[in-house]
């Protein structure tokens, strides 16, 4: 491994590790008020891209990262986006 392959790895394990905590802390209490939608939502399509484009490329550290990191970002997406559902359903007059 050379020199950029030793730091692009040490790159995508900071970056990727990043997320569990935020991950986890979502999960356990379901709280997502200060988690922005719209960064969610256009973080989770550009990590998307990122893992294509890591595949169409063979760059294998790229589809390791990203794969990993638009798992944590669409658990973290997915909860937001009940929150809103939830929300909405808890307007709704009876």
């Amino acid at each position: 491994m050379n020199v950029a392959e030793i730091i692009g790895v040490g790159a995508a394990l900071l970056t990727t590790s990043s997320f569990i905590p935020q991950a986890f802390k979502v999960v356990r209490t379901r709280e997502t008020e200060a988690v922005s939608l719209a960064m969610y939502s256009l973080f989770t399509a550009g990590i998307t891209l990122w893992l294509v484009y890591g595949l169409l490329t063979s760059q294998w550290t790229i589809v390791a990262a990203n794969g990993v990191t638009v798992i944590f970002a669409a658990i973290i997406l997915t909860i937001k986006l009940g929150e809103g559902t939830r929300a909405a359903k808890a307007k709704q007059p009876r």
